[in-house]
């Protein structure tokens, strides 16, 4: 049976102009078995449309392993480490997260208790919500009524040591049903989003950056950023933004000294658009709750200055500074008409382009609503590529 693909189906609140080329569903081809030819399909599939979904996968762990591995064959730690849920304790992932024994790179995540499963007795999961992450909340009637928040926008990826994974495999085992939600973004804007329970969020990077005005395109392209040692330790005992785009500045961090061991020489820096290897699309990749500093090149030589932000480059280490700049750049992208909400079903496979989108979990359940989802990516063999001195020139 030959591959055939179609595009996702989208949502009444999707812009389909924005999602000419992000998403596609894939068929006839059994993503846990993949022979060579497929895979190479697949890939090229996945880096020009960001995200794929596989409908009715049987997957065992060991499957999701090796096809995660396949786009990365030098890669082999889970993307956080493998010691994530163990020794960091202090980690704001470590509720999130639980092994599966004989396959530590996938992770089992989900609510509620789930017994006997792949060698887990029993395993008590927290879906992670806006209520115990953001600076505010939505008052408990309102989420009785079905009101909630997006959780965190993010990158699968340490931003400490290891480099950011290529892809990451999400596979739906148990997906509870129940009415929809809707996402308020609460920023000032009346913004809101309906969402199936407990859908996960993506946007497209390339959208992002696409959008930006001709000025910021320009501070993208010349900006790298810089994340704070164990990003995850770090930000624990602050609070996020009610749009989950970042954190407020309140001065709540961990400061560096109480921080786990950590070497100057392991912190990421990485550049603030990545290239994407197929289409050579630019990408905007940040995670904005991990950021502490921009570094902006100055113009390149013959760029026109009229009008330009930073043209003789910025070292920007002020957090309010820093935070302010990147959701300027990152809000627009996320408005309703932007974003894909998953409608899971058991048995899908999303396997999506960790270096061209961001997501985030969404909504909240009941803890009697038992969610069962494996999810795999791997700390990359190498960091992700920037823009060109060509792009830079265009761009700039």
């Amino acid at each position: 049976m030959a591959i055939e693909v179609s595009p996702l189906p989208l949502p009444a609140s999707a812009d389909p102009s924005k999602f000419k080329d992000f998403g596609r569903e894939v068929k006839g081809v059994n993503p846990g078995e993949l022979t060579d030819q497929e895979f190479e399909t697949i890939r090229d599939l996945l880096y020009k449309h960001d995200t794929l979904l596989f409908r009715d996968v049987t997957l065992t762990p060991e499957q999701q392993y090796r096809l995660t591995k396949l786009f990365d064959p030098k890669s082999e730690s889970y993307g956080h480490g493998n010691n994530k849920t163990g020794s960091e304790k202090k980690s704001i992932l470590h509720p999130d997260l639980k092994t599966i024994p004989r396959q530590p790179q996938v992770q089992l995540i989900g609510n509620g208790t789930v017994y006997n499963h792949e060698g887990l007795a029993e395993a008590m999961l927290k879906h992670p919500s806006h209520t115990t992450f953001h600076k505010t909340r939505v008052s408990e009637i309102d989420e009785a009524n079905g009101i909630t928040r997006f959780y965190r926008w993010h990158i699968d990826a340490a931003l400490y040591d290891l480099s950011p994974p290529k892809v990451t495999t999400l596979y739906g085992i148990h997906v509870p049903h129940g009415p929809r939600q809707k996402v308020r973004y609460d920023d000032g804007t009346g913004d809101e989003l309906e969402v199936p329970l407990g859908t996960t969020a993506f946007v497209s990077g390339k959208t992002m950056f696409d959008i930006l005005p001709d000025e910021l395109k320009s501070v993208a392209v010349r900006t790298r950023v810089k994340y704070a040692p164990h990003p995850y330790v770090w930000m624990a005992p602050a609070r996020a933004m009610s749009t989950g785009l970042g954190i407020e500045s309140e001065g709540r961090e961990l400061p560096w000294d109480e921080l786990p061991p950590w070497e100057e020489s392991r912190i990421k820096i990485l550049p603030m658009t990545w290239k994407n290897p197929v289409t050579g699309n630019l990408h905007f990749q940040v995670h904005p709750c991990g950021v502490c500093e921009l570094l902006i090149d100055p113009l390149p030589e013959g760029a026109k200055r009229e009008g330009a932000l930073f043209p003789d480059g910025a070292h920007l280490k002020d957090l309010k500074e820093v935070r302010e700049l990147l959701y300027k750049m990152q809000r627009p992208a996320i408005a309703p008409p932007l974003v894909y909400p998953h409608d899971w079903r058991e048995r899908d496979l999303v396997l999506f382009h960790n270096r061209g989108v961001l997501h985030s979990v969404v909504g909240a359940f009941t803890k009697e609503q038992v969610r069962a989802f494996h999810q795999c990516n791997l700390a990359a063999s190498d960091d992700p590529a920037g823009p060109t001195p060509e792009d830079v020139k265009k761009y700039a």
